[in-house]
């Protein structure tokens, strides 16, 4: 199980298991004052499920994109707002069917830019996981100076 988390691109699992963390202190903080428990906590968790599809979908796109070279740019804008349009046309279809509570869906949602906010955070608990510990910046070399551009004049007194 180790190995196969491993496998994972490491800002992806951070940024997951943020989501993961904020959801279970949102469910944990939200349940007292809802009075719909179910319905709070299935809100919540739609929410949480397109930020974990949607965290996957921008690091495909990303990941995609920097193979592309000049049309990287569309890439990333394109996945952008095709995350944004089907979060709108879920957050449409839950508004007109009133199943659930559109803000909690959002709430769920947003634990996405909550996780990027905590990373630091699940970057220290990954760390301590997978006993791995952050490699140490070293200064880089001494390279040489770089010599002034030199004039015509000193360059015949140079050969002189």
């Amino acid at each position: 199980m180790i190995n196969r988390l491993k496998a994972i691109n490491r800002g992806l699992l951070e940024l997951d298991l943020g989501i993961l963390f904020c959801g279970v202190a949102c469910q944990l903080v939200g349940m007292w004052p809802a009075r719909q428990k179910g319905m709070y906590a299935a809100a919540l968790w739609l929410g949480i499920l397109l930020a974990l599809l949607g965290s996957w979908h921008m690091y495909r796109t990303l990941d995609r994109a920097l193979d592309m070279g000049d049309a990287a740019a569309k890439t990333v804008v394109s996945g952008g707002l095709l995350r944004y349009a089907l979060l709108c046309i879920i957050l449409g279809i839950i508004m007109l069917t009133d199943v659930l509570n559109p803000l909690i869906v959002f709430l769920g949602y947003m634990m996405m830019k909550v996780a990027a906010y905590i990373q630091p955070f699940t970057h220290k608990l990954c760390n301590m996981f997978f006993h791995e510990t952050d490699p140490v910046p070293q200064p880089m070399p001494d390279e040489e100076p770089v010599r002034a551009p030199v004039s015509p004049e000193e360059q015949e007194t140079e050969v002189l």
